[in-house]
Formats: structure tokens, sequence, C-alpha cells
């Protein structure tokens, strides 16, 4: 936040308030894990899918207009990574009481060693079902067809009323 008296460390160029979070970037790679999990507690992760842009961020083109991003499934990491990046999906799901689909991303810096570069951005609760999204393309990949997928979304689809 800046303070009265202080100038903002991005000058005028920020017109959309008083307030801004700010994160550090993340060198490396983009990385999101898709989590099925039922109301009974069982989570599932899928697989782990690399997405590479040619965009200095990726935004939304490179998000929804085919041949703007490169999605890599699944994603051509060790094994101790991608293991690892599932946990920390699964854990998040659970954690935030997510139910159904969710998707994780993360970035990864393979310049540090083990899974040290890996970071958790943040988690998507209500994850894309367009031919370009990446939950159904995970699960195509392992094993789930668009259409089993949406009929365990449905099959699994509750009310919480409290």
């Amino acid at each position: 936040m800046v303070r009265e008296g202080q100038n903002s460390p991005v000058g005028d160029a920020w017109t959309f308030g008083e307030r801004a979070l700010v994160e550090e970037f993340i060198p490396g790679r983009e990385l999101t894990v898709g989590v099925m999990g039922g109301l009974d507690g069982e989570c599932r992760p899928l697989t782990v899918t690399e997405i590479r842009f040619e965009a200095q961020v990726y935004d939304y083109t490179a998000k929804y207009s085919a041949g703007h991003a490169v999605h890599t499934v699944p994603a051509q990491i060790p094994d101790h990574v991608a293991e690892e990046a599932k946990r920390l999906a699964v854990l998040a799901h659970r954690t935030l009481g997510c139910r159904g689909v969710s998707r994780s991303d993360f970035r990864w810096d393979d310049r540090k060693s083990g899974t040290d570069g890996l970071f958790f951005l943040e988690i998507n609760n209500q994850p894309g079902m367009t031919p370009l999204s990446l939950v159904p393309e995970q699960a195509a990949a392992v094993g789930l067809s668009y259409g089993a997928l949406v009929a365990w979304m449905v099959e699994n689809a509750a009310c919480q009323l409290d």
C-alpha cells in the first residue's frame, strides 16, 4: 500500500485504485495440475501440464485463442517435481475445501535443485471447460473422456447450505 505522501512505485501507470497486490516475479516454467475431488474426501490429481507461450505473460489471447500457447501433457519434467506439484495441488484442494474439479497453477524455476524451485501460485476452483481448457485435456491424458469428466462433475455436484 502506498502511504500518504509517498509516490506510487508504478507511477501514474496505475489507475485502478489506491491499493495493489504486488508479487515477486518467479522465473521459470508455467505448470498446472487438475484435481478431481468429491464430497467423500477422495482426491485424484490428474497430471501436470506445462504451458508455453510467446507473449511476455500468459494473457487472455494466449489462454483463449488457438495457436498462442502450447500445452505439453504430461509436462516433460523430473518425476519428483511432477509428484510434488500433484501433492501440493491435492493439498490446496483439500485445505481450501474445494469440491468437484480445481486446477492449481505453479511456476517452476528449474535452475534450483530438487523441488526448491516449485512455487504454488493460485488455485482455480472453477477451471474452464472449453476446447482449449486444461482440465479436459488433462483428463483425456489419463484416459477420462470429456463426457466422462462432465458426468463425474454432475454426479459429484453439491450445494452446501449453512
